[in-house]
């Protein structure tokens, strides 16, 4: 399933996916939104049981594994994100969600520059 054009037309950013589990949580009710499905500096798509809300922002935090050790993680990366789109999987039961990045401090851009330079 592909996202709905609207989402692809307003990428700027190239995005790779994740060749592992990478949980997203939501740092204010301290839950799991979902998993990375790929990432880029700009944005994300989320794999999730439940519909986010159309529009919402989300502070989030993830871990994502350190170069060369899948089993290692770094230290979290908190971002806030905004739901741009949502919509069910192929598989039943999933939702996938199109997120912008709208907040990140710059440690955590230059972090995550880094470790998508080196996916």
């Amino acid at each position: 399933m592909n996202p709905p054009d609207k989402a692809v037309n307003q990428r700027r950013a190239q995005r790779k996916r994740t060749a592992f589990t990478a949980i997203v949580t939501d740092v204010i009710r301290n839950e799991p939104i979902g998993h990375l499905g790929n990432l880029s500096t700009t944005g994300m798509l989320l794999i999730s049981t439940r519909a986010p809300r159309s529009e919402a922002v989300y502070q989030v935090s993830m871990a994502l594994p350190t170069a060369g050790r899948l089993l290692t993680q770094s230290q979290p990366i908190e971002a806030g994100i905004q739901e741009q789109w949502h919509a069910p999987a192929a598989t039943p039961g999933q939702i996938w969600a199109g997120y912008r990045i709208v907040a990140i401090s710059d440690a955590d851009a230059a972090r995550l520059e880094s470790w998508l330079a080196k996916a």
